[in-house]
């Protein structure tokens, strides 16, 4: 395990702390002729080396940096066809972890990821992908017959409300699981706080009991979801 931590670590350390902005910027548009590019693997290398302080491990240090060069490349020659740029940056980020785990485990590899698919916590996924997606589905439906009621004079960030709700509910499960129950008091204040601005500007009845019934109904399934993992687990 502590192999694949000092490897995740490198990773962690020449793409996001000794890689630049300029750097990638360079590198989005001159491609496979930037130096940055060549630098940045050459940066992998070293810490990769630097982490694992072992010579007799060149190898892997050499086999990751030019799995991280050929991902990179795919990343910038394919980064141009995505509107969404998040895509490119996950996918790119995922295979990274891919070959990091495959160094790491490479003697028993396949025996490692069945037992470790086996030890996951079902519920818990299941808990998590609840609360997500699902539970804004539900919330939409059951407060849509008052959201054509509301007139918003301003304008927010697309979806903005769905993340805020998402997050807001992964938090709630979260302290949940911890028992820290008060702290599910703290956020529902601080969310009170941040919205009170809006409430106040608007002066709108409707508007504070929308919000006040979403919130509401946001923490609500978020609870319940958090109890009944609690129960079955």
């Amino acid at each position: 395990m502590i192999f694949f931590t000092k490897l995740l670590l490198a990773h962690l350390i020449g793409d996001f702390l000794l890689q630049p902005t300029r750097w990638v910027v360079h590198k989005e548009v001159h491609k496979i002729t930037s130096k940055f590019l060549y630098l940045h693997i050459s940066i992998h290398f070293g810490v990769t080396m630097l982490l694992l302080w072992d010579l007799n491990q060149w190898q892997w240090a050499a086999l990751i940096a030019v799995s991280h060069y050929f991902i990179d490349l795919g990343k910038l020659y394919s980064n141009p066809h995505f509107k969404n740029k998040a895509i490119p940056f996950f996918v790119d980020q995922l295979l990274h972890i891919i070959v990091l785990y495959s160094c790491a485990y490479h003697t028993n590899l396949l025996e490692h990821t069945i037992a470790l698919v086996k030890e996951f916590d079902w519920n818990l996924i299941t808990a998590i992908v609840f609360i997500g997606a699902p539970s804004s589905i539900i919330m939409a439906k059951l407060l849509g017959g008052m959201s054509d009621r509301i007139e918003l004079d301003h304008k927010s960030l697309p979806n903005a409300g769905k993340y805020i709700g998402i997050i807001e509910r992964l938090f709630v499960l979260i302290f949940i699981i911890l028992g820290r129950w008060e702290a599910i008091g703290l956020l529902i204040t601080a969310k009170s706080v941040f919205r009170f601005n809006d409430l106040k500007e608007s002066n709108s009845r409707k508007l504070t009991e929308y919000i006040l019934i979403g919130t509401l109904l946001s923490f609500g399934l978020a609870i319940i979801t958090g109890i009944l993992y609690m129960w079955v687990s």
